[in-house]
């Protein structure tokens, strides 16, 4: 009672409804219950196309925080607990710890338009959330598909440890230049904002996200390929010439407490 006296009360629309979230995060826990980390990939475009907010809207904490500590307080501590308890940067923290609010904008900063495949590559190295995602080159549309066609490819190749490898490249590809140097190297339009207006104002007869395949994001324009093939392979030799921090190696325990 006292965290509902003091939590800002969601507005009372058709697209802030708890119930068809809340549903997710049963089905979330359901399916991934002793894989944690995976529900992520699973959950962050789910999340995104059942919450149909602005980012404006998404940069306001207590949306999360409201979910995190009245509607869904036990997912947090399903997902996020370590050998006791959950940290609190878990339900009220910045975007990229806050278990919500880095599921919804990794949808966001790493989603094709309305193609979501992007994002369950992005989910499953759990460093691209923890660490690229904090960086300002990922709101660049092909430097962050740039990133993730390269984690694509480590992926596939079944590389050791492909975070830290990711991590190593993320960071040099922050230091290398800022935003605006990609953007000339690499031009893009961005999304087309009717588009999403239109796709957020659809919530209201929307029905349910779908469980079994991704569902559609907004229509609102896709990233130029030549954009990306023309930073691959100056990424493909910053990933070669990156120096790779070295971390103690994590055991199974560990990663699943996705420590940072």
């Amino acid at each position: 009672m006292a965290l509902r006296k003091a939590a800002t009360e969601l507005p009372d629309q058709a697209r802030w409804r708890t119930e068809p979230l809340r549903e997710l995060l049963d089905e979330a826990i359901r399916r991934f219950d002793g894989r944690r980390t995976d529900a992520d990939a699973w959950l962050a475009p789910r999340i995104h196309a059942t919450l149909r907010v602005s980012r404006a809207e998404a940069a306001d904490s207590s949306l999360w925080n409201f979910i995190a500590l009245l509607v869904a307080p036990d997912y947090v501590v399903w997902r996020h607990r370590g050998k006791e308890i959950a940290p609190a940067a878990r339900f009220s923290g910045q975007h990229h710890t806050q278990a919500f609010a880095r599921l919804w904008w990794a949808a966001e900063l790493f989603r094709n338009g309305e193609d979501y495949r992007p994002v369950h590559t992005a989910c499953r190295v759990q460093d691209i959330l923890n660490t690229t995602m904090r960086l300002d080159v990922v709101d660049h549309r092909p430097t962050a598909m740039a990133i993730l066609r390269i984690t694509d490819r480590l992926l596939e190749e079944q590389v050791a440890r492909p975070g830290d490898k990711v991590n190593a490249l993320s960071s040099a590809i922050n230091s290398a230049g800022s935003t605006l140097v990609y953007e000339v190297l690499a031009p893009d339009p961005g999304p087309e904002p009717d588009a999403l207006h239109d796709w957020i104002r659809a919530a209201e007869g929307a029905p349910a996200v779908p469980l079994d395949r991704l569902p559609d994001g907004p229509d609102d324009g896709a990233v130029a390929e030549p954009a990306v093939q023309s930073l691959l392979p100056l990424f493909e030799r910053m990933l070669v010439d990156a120096p790779i921090r070295e971390r103690k190696r994590r055991t199974v325990d560990d990663e699943n407490l996705d420590e940072e």
